[in-house]
């Protein structure tokens, strides 16, 4: 799964890349054109609920490849945004940082969440 949210980097969308807990694995990398697909510069953690994730601040308005490492098994992103071939036999995911984020706004009294466009 992948979730999209602003970040108070400016310019940037905050990325966070998960994988269900029930992958079973001593370790997953998340590798991409973001960290110059190195093998180890992103590794997911397995947080209390068993989920995998890695939280990233991506530049906004960019597509960026990846592909997770699966304990040496490389593994795409069934929601992912979208796909590309990288080779032979080989396939990565996309992550498009310029899909629009919702925000939202509570109005005080009715404290329910009014739907704000913003700007691209």
């Amino acid at each position: 799964m992948i979730r999209k949210q602003h970040s108070p980097v400016p310019g940037c969308v905050r990325v966070c890349f998960e994988l269900p807990s029930c992958i079973w694995a001593d370790r997953i990398s998340l590798v991409g054109d973001f960290n110059h697909w190195d093998r180890h510069a992103t590794p997911l953690k397995q947080e209390r609920d068993g989920a995998w994730r890695a939280v990233l601040d991506l530049a906004a308005g960019q597509r960026f490849a990846f592909f997770y490492l699966v304990d040496g098994n490389r593994q795409t992103d069934t929601n992912a945004d979208g796909f590309i071939s990288s080779g032979l036999e080989s396939q990565c995911s996309i992550v498009d940082t310029s899909i629009n984020i919702p925000t939202w706004h509570f109005r005080e009294r009715e404290r329910m969440p009014v739907p704000v466009a913003v700007p691209a």
